[in-house]
């Protein structure tokens, strides 16, 4: 729930401060309005229809999954997954920007993001960890 209550509000203060135009944090970072249309990276543009029904259907898999799950940093890791996909879902049906997400978080090397996708990012990258260790530690870890 943080990560929905945290993904929505940064949302919504970045709707609302960045509609006069950018600003330039540090070096290559910025606060920058966007909308995406498109799943992570701003692939498949265009095609929100079918990434909802996709959305939906990792959603409920990352829910079934972490009620099943008894290790805490895979709970954790798709809590931040789950959280995210949620947030990003939440854009394309709540928010008036025909099916598109809202990104603001820039930079010069890396594609506009929000606090959904960094978190879907972080959960992923935790989860990656947690199976390395399972693999190491002969499988019987994580639940994953």
């Amino acid at each position: 729930m943080a990560v929905i209550l945290l993904d929505q509000i940064t949302k919504s203060i970045a709707l609302h401060t960045l509609a006069s135009g950018s600003v330039h944090l540090l070096g290559p970072f910025s606060f920058t309005l966007a909308y995406n249309s498109g799943s992570s990276f701003s692939l498949l543009q265009g095609s929100t229809g079918p990434l909802m029904v996709v959305e939906v259907l990792f959603i409920g898999l990352l829910g079934y999954l972490g009620a099943r799950s008894s290790h805490r940093w895979t709970q954790l890791a798709l809590g931040l997954m789950l959280g995210g996909a949620i947030g990003n879902f939440l854009d394309r049906v709540f928010r008036a920007h025909h099916g598109s997400v809202v990104d603001f978080i820039a930079s010069t090397f890396w594609p506009t993001f929000n606090v959904a996708d960094a978190c879907i990012s972080a959960g992923a990258g935790i989860m990656v960890v947690v199976l390395v260790v399972d693999l190491i530690r002969g499988g019987t870890q994580s639940d994953a």
